[in-house]
């Protein structure tokens, strides 16, 4: 009975699937780029391919579109034919026929929705996430929900709508070749610092700054520093430079909150905004995938991704906030009263200390029995490094700077580096025998799994992209906001949506992959409607490009539930909402002075280098208002 009833479902998903299938076929003769669905009121623009055996000369007349009563003409371009603005209304179908020397040509019949339907993917992920706070689960109900959409929200289609998101959507994402390379780059530098941390590279690092840190401004200034360093990877910081300076920092009375401060806000902060790290493959992707299909944008994924580093002031001012405390001796809030706590009494622990995770530690500790050896970090960064810069020049065009990285191939130049840089840190590790074969392989593993969920939301966020393209969700946006929202604001828009959905979801990854498939897109159109696309106004993409980096980064920084703020809290021994709790004062003086004297004013025409003057100084300010002066501590 059970094999039956699982034979009889699974024939009703399979003709549900193969009549989606059936109702797209168009004649053997001239074809249509006709959509899955149509969003009832919104223009669309069509293309006509003449069957083999025709072309121009063929024609009596203008090819035309019906579509229900509505006759629309061909328009000739470069040998192209194109139906211009063809809309369909209601919320039923539409029936097309093409009509070629004055007669029926071919036929079909499409599902017109309503153009409310195409931003329900992307705001389901984003409730989803909110509700259940978790991002993978909310990104694949929001695929789920984007291919049903495009199977007119039928009936059949909701079983065809689960196949396909798998099937289609995905299977498509993983298959693009420049998707592949991200996969791989991320992987591959990873996997590098599994290597270098396992044999000793990166506790040589450690120990040589942090050498003649007598003070506890000096200590501070040494575990700062050592986050610079280690900009390549947020989840590298946070385990290596918490775990390696605990001792340091007890010794010189700091805080466990603090330690755990400094160690976040080197962390995501730094790692947005450097051009060598594992976040830029992601961002890189995501900014190409949007920016793919936008006609008249001629710049590379990687020139507006180094673009927009010019306007992420949150980043910024987080690293300079931190700078300004740890100099000035500076605190406010609950860090004042746990630093004067570890200067007066030596406690630096808070009451209740997280004692879980030390898993995480694990897999990226140094091997027992042999020695730190900084150079064996560096030169593989050096690879990396080098490595990207020449692969951009070898495959970019030009006589600038500039336009030698507009043109580059920057995924080729990517995957060259991180091969490079991998494989240079496994030679110079089995060279000197720090490492058996096994345990450089189990390295390189142990490195590479914590981007593995990573990759997941990667995949999902480029389905959910192809999603919101098939659906023409940026069309809809553009209609119903193009007119009332200027394009200035649109860069503090972002900044603060990318914000709360990181804040709420605890995943700065998850909130850049719902909203750049859906900003850039919008983004540009807003500018083309209302005139500012030109040259002298890329400011405000490439603003809107790091309001959605830089909220999210924010969102994830205050985030209890962020992997990085947890890892920060685990790797410096400190109680996890204590972290939180200590934190989250900086990290609103930093967003708040960023979003107000930084992403507003460039937004409306101010040069980014004025902009981040201002916001420097807001928070000096707001630190010299806010803060009481700590001591400093030298131990006897």
């Amino acid at each position: 009975m059970r094999g039956k009833l699982f034979r009889g479902l699974m024939s009703i998903l399979l003709a549900a699937a193969a009549s989606a299938f059936a109702t797209w076929s168009l004649a053997d003769q001239e074809r249509v780029s006709v959509p899955d669905v149509f969003l009832d009121g919104i223009p669309y623009d069509l293309t006509l391919s003449l069957a083999p055996q025709s072309d121009a000369s063929t024609l009596t007349s203008v090819p035309a579109l019906v579509v229900n009563d509505l006759t629309y003409q061909a328009e000739q371009t470069d040998d192209t034919w194109v139906f211009v603005g063809v809309t369909a209304h209601g919320t039923d179908t539409a029936d097309l026929t093409l009509i070629i020397n004055d007669a029926v040509s071919a036929a079909i019949t499409v599902p017109v929705i309503p153009g409310w339907v195409s931003i329900l993917p992307p705001l389901l992920a984003i409730g989803m996430a909110l509700l259940l706070r978790s991002v993978l689960p909310a990104l694949m109900f929001g695929l789920w929900l984007g291919a049903w959409a495009l199977q007119g929200m039928s009936l059949e289609g909701v079983f065809y709508g689960l196949l396909a998101s798998f099937e289609v959507y995905v299977v498509n994402a993983v298959a693009d070749r420049d998707h592949v390379t991200i996969m791989l780059f991320t992987f591959m530098i990873a996997g590098m610092v599994g290597v270098i941390s396992r044999n000793g590279g990166m506790r040589g690092i450690v120990e040589w700054i942090i050498k003649g840190a007598n003070t506890a401004r000096r200590g501070q200034l040494a575990v700062w520093s050592l986050g610079l360093v280690i900009f390549f990877d947020d989840y590298s910081n946070t385990l290596v430079v918490g775990n390696t300076s605990r001792s340091i920092t007890d010794r010189l009375r700091i805080s466990r909150e603090k330690l755990a401060y400094i160690v976040d806000s080197t962390a995501a902060p730094i790692a947005t905004v450097a051009l060598v790290t594992t976040w830029i493959g992601y961002q890189v992707s995501l900014i190409g995938d949007a920016t793919a299909h936008l006609d008249g944008l001629e710049l590379s994924a990687y020139g507006i991704f180094l673009n927009s580093i010019l306007y992420s002031f949150y980043p910024f001012m987080a690293i300079l906030l931190m700078v300004l405390v740890i100099t000035t001796g500076r605190e406010f809030g609950p860090m004042l009263a746990a630093e004067r706590r570890a200067r007066t009494t030596g406690i630096t622990t808070p009451p209740v200390t997280s004692t879980v995770g030390q898993d995480d530690e694990a897999a990226l500790a140094m091997k027992d029995g042999i020695r730190p050896n900084a150079l064996n970090a560096l030169v593989p960064v050096l690879v990396m490094i080098v490595g990207i810069l020449a692969g951009l020049y070898i495959t970019g065009e030009g006589d600038t700077i500039s336009d030698i990285i507009g043109t580059a191939n920057s995924y080729q130049a990517l995957m060259w580096a991180s091969l490079l840089s991998a494989f240079t840190a496994v030679l110079m590790t089995a060279l000197q025998r720090l490492l058996t074969l096994d345990e450089i392989v189990d390295a390189w593993v142990s490195g590479a799994r914590f981007t593995f969920i990573a990759m997941i939301i990667l995949v999902l966020a480029w389905s959910m992209s192809e999603i919101s393209r098939e659906l023409h969700t940026a069309d809809f946006l553009i209609a119903s906001l193009g007119d009332s929202l200027p394009a200035s604001a649109l860069p503090a828009t972002v900044f603060v949506l990318a914000a709360f959905t990181a804040f709420s979801t605890g995943s700065s990854w998850g909130a850049m992959g719902i909203l750049l498939p859906l900003v850039l897109p919008l983004c540009w159109a807003i500018m083309n409607s209302q005139g500012v696309a030109g040259a002298d106004d890329l400011h405000i993409l490439y603003a809107s490009v790091s309001g959605v980096l830089a909220g999210a980064v924010w969102g994830d920084h205050c985030s209890p539930i962020s992997d990085t703020t947890v890892m920060s809290s685990l790797s410096a021994g400190c109680d996890h909402i204590e972290h939180v709790r200590t934190q989250l004062p900086y990290a609103l003086l930093a967003g708040a002075t960023a979003l107000l004297c930084g992403t507003l004013p460039t937004s409306l025409g101010l040069p980014w280098w004025v902009g981040m003057l201002l916001a420097g100084a807001a928070t000096a300010l707001g630190l010299r208002w806010l803060g009481e002066t700590v001591e400093d501590y030298r131990p006897q």
